[in-house]
C-alpha cells in the first residue's frame, strides 16, 4: 500500500518537517521550487512552497523553530542509547502524531 495514495499533501508536509529540521536534500528542494506555481494555483495562493504548506494547515511562524528544538530532543535522548533516528523517520512519524492532514 502507498502511503501517499491520494494523500499528496502528506508528503509536503513531511517535507516541511524535513526543512524545518534542516534534513530536506537539496534535490527534494528543487523538485518543490518547481512545484511552486502548481502548489500557488491548486491553493490559490503565492509564496515558496513551505509558505503555502503552512497557510493551508494555519501553521504559526514559530513552527518550524518549536520542531528543529523537538528533533534536536529527540536526537540527543537517542544518542545517549547510542540510537540514530533517521530524518525521514523522524518526519513521518512527527507529521502521523501532530498533523491531519484533510487535503489530497
Amino acid at each position: 500500500m502507498d502511503r501517499y495514495a491520494d494523500k499528496s499533501f502528506l508528503r509536503l508536509l513531511e517535507c516541511y518537517v524535513l526543512e524545518a529540521i534542516g534534513e530536506l536534500s537539496s534535490q527534494q528542494r528543487q523538485v518543490l521550487e518547481r512545484m511552486q506555481p502548481k502548489l500557488a494555483r491548486t491553493y490559490q495562493t503565492t509564496g515558496t512552497w513551505a509558505e503555502i504548506v503552512a497557510r493551508q494547515m494555519k501553521f504559526p511562524d514559530s513552527l518550524p523553530a518549536k520542531i528543529a528544538e523537538i528533533w534536536k530532543k529527540n536526537v540527543a535522548i537517542a544518542a545517549a542509547q547510542q540510537l540514530a533516528i533517521e530524518p525521514e523517520t523522524f518526519a513521518r512519524e512527527f507529521v502521523d502524531k501532530n498533523f491531519h492532514p484533510t487535503r489530497s
